[in-house]
């Protein structure tokens, strides 16, 4: 007979009760626990636990006066209720800045509209609000049900203090990460869906009539569904043309910024790190300074002295190494070379301290067998160092392929995108980053800049995640053989 589990067996088995189960607890809790979906904490309370009843009644209690009590308000002063909040987000507003004759005061009065940004921003805020009611409500019910199992099996469910005395305990993981969650949807969820909502709307400086009022989108702007992802990825879109052309410089500038670096790094660490090297200390305090100096404060003084009036200019025109001034951003291809050149000088001594240590930590013994068998120096480097290297330094390789793609500092600082196409918002050394920021700075065009920002989360994920995925540290946890 077959130790497999039958399909009859198999359904039975999902059908055991369990009373951490939401759907085992509304399927069998009975009276008492269906009547604490609309009043939380009440299954706790017949239970006898009173006190965390109340701590889940009063959560309940107090969304519903956010909701339904006028809470924030707008330009005008007016104030609204979350429901309202979350209602207008339908339509985003509608009512222009208009004038009206103030009869006591005898002037004109600025009688602000609505706007847009406003509501879309109040509006998630109270999603997430009814989002964090979902999972207390959820957490009540289960909590409700298997109190009263324990109840029912002739126990005594445990009280606040020993909740509280458990949360300290076994419990310890939900108490510390109570705060880093609160704060990763109040810093990061919520701003994130508020950008990404922002790709389905015509949020831009563009100016319209609303009868004979002149207002802008700035103020009050539309749902517009897919035209922003259309308008970038259509063919003849200028948007897209520049959109293609800047993502494949993103991606190329990311591979020769992360793996020149890496193996830069990795030599010059290397050499430090050889027996017959001097001095391995000071070249390391070397390097060390130059991480401590503030990199933009580094990048800053390399673009002036790029610049066309900089010192690197005036010096080839005083030795009369050329007759004119040099124009390091003027041409695209020197532009980009100028760029990754320079991240590599600002980007090694980094390396070398992360590689440092991982050289130290190969076993010696790896080196002396290799040498026994009569492996020269390239070969040692090539079956040795480098797989050792890469196993263990994956994770940062792909950390720092990600920062590089969204390196702001570097092409901002240095080139500003330079240089510049006429008629196009984005230079020909710009990132998909900083695109993003002067299509949203200014061009104020944040519709699609949040359409860019959202291309750019999902190549960023797709790059990371398969690489992950695909190497030896992810593969191999167990540590490298």
């Amino acid at each position: 007979m077959s130790n497999q589990l039958t399909k009859a067996d198999a359904a039975r088995k999902r059908n055991v009760k369990n009373p951490t189960s939401l759907l085992s607890a509304l399927t069998n809790g009975g009276p008492v626990v269906w009547a604490s979906c609309l009043v939380m904490g009440l299954g706790n309370m017949v239970a006898g636990q009173i006190g965390k009843g109340l701590i889940f009644l009063a959560i309940e209690a107090i969304v519903i006066c956010l909701l339904a009590l006028p809470m924030l308000t707008d330009l005008n002063g007016v104030a609204y209720t979350g429901m309202d909040w979350i209602r207008m987000l339908g339509n985003l507003g509608d009512r222009p800045d208009t004038k009206q004759w103030n009869e006591e005061e005898m002037i004109m009065e600025q009688v602000f509209g609505d706007r847009s940004h406003m509501i879309l921003l109040y509006g998630i805020i109270f999603i997430a609000v009814i989002a964090v009611l979902v999972v207390f409500w959820r957490a009540s019910v289960r909590s409700g049900y298997m109190a009263l199992c324990t109840r029912k099996e002739g126990k005594k469910p445990l009280t606040l203090i020993q909740d509280i005395k458990e949360l300290f305990d076994s419990n310890i993981h939900k108490l510390l990460m109570a705060f880093p969650f609160a704060c990763l949807v109040v810093f990061t969820f919520i701003p994130l869906f508020y950008m990404i909502s922002m790709a389905f709307t015509n949020y831009r400086k563009e100016a319209f009539y609303v009868g004979e009022v002149l207002t802008d989108h700035l103020n009050l702007f539309d749902w517009v569904g897919l035209d922003n992802f259309a308008e970038l990825f259509s063919s003849g879109s200028v948007i897209a043309e520049q959109f293609w052309s800047v993502l494949s410089w993103t991606l190329i500038w990311a591979f020769f910024a992360t793996f020149l670096n890496f193996f830069m790094g990795t030599f010059v660490a290397m050499i430090i790190n050889r027996p017959t090297t001097q001095l391995k200390g000071f070249w390391r305090t070397v390097l060390s300074i130059t991480i401590a100096v503030p990199q933009f404060v580094s990048l800053l003084l390399i673009g002036k002295m790029f610049a066309d009036n900089g010192i690197i200019n005036k010096v080839l025109m005083d030795t009369a190494l050329t007759d004119e001034i040099v124009r390091w951003y003027s041409v695209t291809t020197g532009a980009r070379i100028f760029v990754i050149v320079i991240n590599l000088w600002v980007g090694i001594p980094y390396t070398v301290m992360q590689v440092t240590g991982i050289l130290k930590n190969i076993p010696a013994d790896l080196y002396e067998a290799a040498r026994i068998d009569g492996a020269n120096a390239l070969q040692q480097f090539r079956h040795i160092t480098l797989p050792y290297m890469i196993f263990v330094m994956t994770p940062y390789i792909i950390t720092s392929f990600t920062g590089n793609i969204n390196n702001f500092n570097v092409i901002f600082l240095l080139t500003g995108g330079s240089p510049n196409v006429l008629g196009q918002t984005a230079g020909t050394t710009d990132l998909l980053v900083t695109w993003l920021y002067k299509l949203s700075v200014d061009k104020q065009q944040y519709d699609i800049a949040a359409v860019i920002g959202i291309c750019t989360f999902i190549v960023l994920s797709i790059v990371s995640l398969v690489t992950y995925r695909s190497s030896g540290s992810y593969k191999d946890e167990e540590g490298f053989k």
